[in-house]
């Protein structure tokens, strides 16, 4: 089990935060198909590992310590 990401990587994390939106959605009276959950859960996946490189180039350009 070498293979270690953080939580914002986890399809599972999202598929949840998906459902949970879907139905708050759904309280308010809007329907999401079973197919766009999966395609807002690829979606978010992505966008969230876009963030998690520009706040990592962000540090490092903001770091102030010099790497060897």
């Amino acid at each position: 089990m070498n293979d270690v990401k953080t939580w914002y990587m986890s399809k599972t994390i999202w598929g949840g935060v998906v459902a949970i939106l879907a139905s708050c959605a759904n309280l308010l009276g809007l329907e999401i198909a079973p197919e766009d959950k999966t395609g807002v859960v690829d979606g978010l996946t992505a966008l969230s590992a876009a963030v998690g490189g520009l706040i990592a180039i962000w540090g490092r350009i903001s770091a102030r310590s010099r790497l060897r």
